[in-house]
C-alpha cells in the first residue's frame, strides 16, 4: 500500500540543476510503497525485450502523447495530472531485483529500464532507485537496456560502461523533436531535445553504446523532422534507430488532442487527419503486429524515409518485432 510522503526529499538540491521552464501548475506529491514484485515479464510481440522494470510509478515528464498513462487508473487516480504529479516510488525495488537475480535464470535475457514510465525523471536524483537497481545488475551480470528522456543518465555513465564490458548494456535515448520549442510543448517538464543530443555524446565519450528513438512519430507535426533527428543522433554516437507511430490508448487521446490544440492550434486538424488515415482502426491501436506500426502510403514514405537516411547514415535499424512473432499473438504481460 502506497503512503504519501509529507516532506519527500527535494531533486533540486543538488550540484547542477538545469532549469527546464515553467514550474507545473499541479504540486507534486509522492507516495513510498514496498512493492511486492519489481520485475515484469513481458510476452508481447511488438516489444524486443522479455522483463522490464519500473522503479516508479507515474512521470513527472508530463509528456502528452504518453502511452503508460491510463495504469494510474489502476490506483483510482487520474490518467491527466495525477500521472504526472503523484508519483509512487517503489522504495525496496534494489533489494527485490537482488533476491529474483540471485534466484533465477533470467540473466539470460536482458532487463529494460523502464517498459513504462521514465527510470531517469527528476525523483531520481534523489531517490537513487535505478542507480542502486544497475549496481546489482552489475553484480549479478545482468545485461541492461535502458530508454530515457532524461539526461539524468549522464550521472550513471561509468557505471554503464562497467555494465557494457561485464554483461552488456545499450542506452537508447528518446528524441521524437529537433524543435526544442515543439518539443517543450509536447514534453513539457522533460530535458529539452538539444539537451538529449549532449546526453547521447556524453554517453558515447564514456563507452556505453547508444540508440535513438523517434518515439513517438507523430504525422504532420514531427515527421518532417526525421532526417534532422537521425542526423544529428548519429553525431552525437548513436549507433542504432528505431521508431515507433503515435497510439493513444483509452483517455491518452484526450490528453494528447487538448494539449495540441492549446499549445499548436493551427497543426492540430492536420496531425489528427493524418493520424487517422495511418490508424484506420482507430488511435489505440491495441492489435499486436500493428500497435508500433501505420497503415497507408503516407506510413510507407515515413518508413521508407527513415530507412533511407539510416542506411545513408550507417545507422542499424532495430526492429521492434519480428513477423513470426506477431503472427504468433501471444497474450499481453502484466505492466506491474
Amino acid at each position: 500500500m502506497a503512503h504519501r510522503v509529507d516532506n519527500p526529499a527535494n531533486p533540486w538540491l543538488s550540484e547542477h540543476v538545469e532549469y527546464l521552464g515553467e514550474p507545473p501548475a499541479a504540486p507534486l506529491e509522492v507516495y513510498e510503497e514496498d512493492a511486492s514484485s519489481i520485475l515484469s515479464r513481458n510476452d508481447s510481440p511488438d516489444v524486443p525485450f522479455s522483463w522490464s522494470i519500473n522503479p516508479y510509478r507515474g512521470c513527472f515528464h508530463g509528456c502528452a502523447y504518453c502511452y503508460a498513462r491510463p495504469t494510474h487508473q489502476y490506483l483510482d487516480w487520474g490518467a491527466g495530472s495525477d500521472f504526472e504529479r503523484r508519483i509512487v516510488v517503489k522504495r525496496n525495488a534494489a533489494e527485490l531485483l537482488a533476491h529474483a537475480l540471485s534466484r533465477s535464470r533470467i540473466r539470460r535475457d536482458g532487463i529494460a529500464f523502464s517498459g513504462v514510465t521514465d527510470c531517469y525523471q527528476p525523483l531520481e536524483a534523489t531517490y537513487g532507485l535505478t542507480r542502486r537497481c544497475l549496481e546489482q545488475c552489475l553484480r549479478y551480470q545482468q545485461r541492461v537496456d535502458i530508454i530515457t528522456k532524461g539526461a539524468l543518465v549522464e550521472r550513471d555513465r561509468e557505471l554503464l560502461a562497467e555494465l557494457e564490458q561485464r554483461a552488456g548494456c545499450e542506452a537508447t535515448i528518446s528524441i521524437p523533436f529537433v524543435d526544442d520549442a515543439m518539443a517543450r510543448a509536447i514534453e513539457p517538464f522533460a530535458a529539452t531535445a538539444s539537451r538529449r543530443f549532449e546526453t547521447l555524446t556524453r554517453l558515447r565519450d564514456a563507452g556505453v553504446p547508444t540508440a535513438v528513438a523517434l518515439a513517438p512519430v507523430i504525422p504532420g507535426l514531427n515527421d518532417d523532422q526525421i532526417p534532422a533527428i537521425l542526423r544529428r543522433a548519429r553525431e552525437a554516437g548513436a549507433a542504432r534507430a528505431f521508431l515507433v507511430l503515435l497510439r493513444l490508448p483509452g483517455p491518452v487521446a484526450e490528453i494528447f488532442e487538448q494539449r495540441l490544440a492549446q499549445a499548436l492550434p493551427l497543426r492540430h486538424p492536420r496531425v489528427m487527419r493524418t493520424l487517422a488515415a495511418m490508424r484506420p482502426d482507430g488511435p489505440r491501436a491495441h492489435a499486436f503486429g500493428q500497435r508500433m506500426r501505420g497503415q497507408g502510403p503516407r506510413w510507407q514514405v515515413i518508413e521508407q524515409l527513415f530507412a533511407v537516411e539510416c542506411r545513408r547514415l550507417g545507422l542499424a535499424i532495430r526492429k521492434c518485432a519480428t513477423e513470426e512473432s506477431r503472427r504468433a499473438q501471444p497474450r499481453q504481460g502484466r505492466l506491474f
